[in-house]
């Protein structure tokens, strides 16, 4: 897949009410990279990625894609270019696998289109990069945690877009899952250079998976680099209000952060 797409936030402030959650909040996204958003809870991480899903509207700023507001464009194109899995995304009762990863093809529907072969090879494509083929006829109610977690990225690859934003898509998920779902994503990124943008609330998986980190306080950007720039134990301190020592991860070489805790010194 070629990356042809930018995404950034240009000075966004996003509110619920009276409640500011973004407040002039910049960043461009590195294309054909997977980028992490992490932070502190309530600090604005998911309200930032929906924002960038364009599912909510700045009071001020704006997303911009390609250069021009995500907001002014048609739905279906921005579908065809931003793929998105929620944090909790629910599938109609008795839906097997095979129809809801069929949804994903909608942005490629028109009017009066039928169904095509294409479709079908989109379907069967995004099933057997995420290894779900053989759930295909399942009802989604039936799978485990980590499969539907498969199924839905799934759909969100059916979709066969440039950009992919993920909202906590490790959530309720055991150790393993987890990592099986990050590896997947990897996989994605690294063979199709799709742009991966993932809210995730685990630093020391984020520095595992990630090309480049935000660092989220407040509302803002408080640091953004790679992992090795952004995890230090002042950024952690500043961020997470917890002391801690950094250290290599003994498997991948990445920051590890090692929390200290009231009963513990250094």
């Amino acid at each position: 897949m070629t990356v042809s797409h930018s995404l950034e936030v240009d000075g966004a402030t996003v509110a619920y009410g009276d409640r500011v959650v973004l407040d002039g909040l910049d960043l461009i996204v590195p294309p054909g990279r997977i980028s992490i958003i992490v932070g502190a809870n309530a600090c604005g991480k998911s309200t930032l990625l929906r924002a960038m899903a364009r599912l909510l509207a700045p009071t001020s700023g704006s997303v911009l894609l390609d250069g021009a507001p995500i907001r002014a464009m048609p739905t279906k194109k921005v579908a065809t270019v931003l793929g998105l899995l929620p944090q909790t995304p629910i599938a109609p009762e008795g839906i097997v696998v095979a129809d809801l990863v069929g949804r994903g093809r909608y942005p490629h529907q028109g009017l009066f289109s039928r169904w095509t072969a294409a479709d079908d090879a989109a379907v069967a494509e995004a099933l057997e990069a995420t290894g779900s083929l053989e759930l295909a006829e399942r009802p989604v109610d039936e799978l485990s945690g980590g499969q539907r977690q498969r199924v839905w990225i799934s759909m969100a690859l059916a979709q066969q877009t440039d950009v992919l934003l993920l909202d906590e898509p490790t959530t309720f998920l055991d150790v393993s899952h987890q990592v099986d779902v990050l590896d997947l994503v990897t996989d994605l990124n690294r063979a199709r250079g799709t742009t991966v943008v993932i809210v995730l609330h685990d630093l020391n998986l984020a520095a595992r998976y990630a090309d480049h980190l935000f660092a989220v306080k407040e509302g803002r950007i408080f640091a953004s680099g790679t992992p090795r720039e952004v995890v230090t134990p002042e950024t952690v301190e500043a961020v997470f209000g917890m002391a801690s020592r950094v250290i290599d991860d003994p498997v991948t070489g990445t920051p590890l952060v090692v929390p200290i805790g009231r009963h513990h010194s250094l």
